[in-house]
Parts: structure tokens; sequence; C-alpha cells
């Protein structure tokens, strides 16, 4: 007896480990390997990937796929279609599946609607990045991050509040 929902569209591979009170929905693919924690909100459409890494509390909203090299920490917000990357300079014709670069997230995070966050990176706790930012770089705790490159415009409290 599983701990958690899953839709009846949603595909978990045996082999995948998930957390109590987890909740997946509609059309959503959790491989063999990925790691989701309790009480997580897995939404529409989303895919998480062998050794992806997403702890407690966590949200994942429509669109988003995490791939093999991405830990999220425990209370991390993924807004819908946020996109990461593992794979600095992929091609088609070269496999590159030993050069992927790992990406945190740390506890507490949001990564807003439409952002991209380019793999290598740690994003800090309770850091904000605005919807679209393109994160190339490691964003500290509590920043306010928005543009193309993402940019640091402020700072923020442990509600997302600016301070």
């Amino acid at each position: 007896m599983n701990n958690y929902q899953a839709h009846s569209t949603a595909v978990v591979d045996e082999g995948a480990i998930i957390g109590k009170g987890t909740k997946i929905w509609h059309f959503s693919h959790i491989m063999s390997g990925a790691v989701i924690g309790e009480n997580c909100t897995i939404g529409q459409n989303v895919f998480v990937a062998p050794q992806a890494i997403l702890g407690n509390n966590i949200k994942v909203q429509n669109n988003v796929s995490v791939y093999t090299g991405v830990v999220c920490e425990d209370d991390v917000f993924l807004g819908p279609s946020c996109v990461f990357t593992n794979v600095i300079n992929p091609r088609s014709f070269v496999s590159r599946k030993e050069e992927f670069r790992p990406t945190l997230v740390k506890k507490g995070a949001t990564i807003g609607a439409n952002a991209t966050v380019i793999c290598g990176v740690t994003i800090g706790e309770y850091a904000l990045i605005g919807a679209g930012a393109v994160v190339t770089k490691d964003i500290p705790d509590y920043a306010l991050i928005v543009g193309n490159p993402g940019k640091q415009i402020g700072r923020v409290d442990k509600e997302g509040n600016t301070v």
C-alpha cells in the first residue's frame, strides 16, 4: 500500500522513492531512482528524473522537469514551467551524461514561473527567483533575483516579503 496519492494518469516507476502524504497529479512521470520526500505536491505534467532529489514539503507546479543532478532541500517552491538544465553545452549527437553538473536549491527557496536555472549553481536558503529570471551563478541566501541574466535587486525574508 502506497503512503502517497497518484492520479491514475501519473506514471510512477518501480524504484522511485516517494514519501508519505505526497500527492502526484495528472500526467506526471516519476522515474526509478527519483527521491521525493513527505507532504510534497507534484503538479500536472511534471517529470522527475533518476537521482533527482526533492525534500519534504515541496511544491512543484505544472510543467516542470527536475533532471538528474538537481537537489531541492525542504520547503522549496518550483513555479509553473520553471526550467532546470544539467549539461552546460548540450548536443543531441554527443553523450555528456558524465558531465552533468549538480544544482542545489536550498531550504525554503522559491523559483518563479518560467525561470531558468543553468546547471552547476546553488540557490541560497529562502532566495526568491522572480518569474522569467535566468540564474547563471550562485545565489546568496534571502536574495531577490530578477532578469536575464539574473541580478540581485534586493533581499526577502522567510515569507518572501522584501526587506
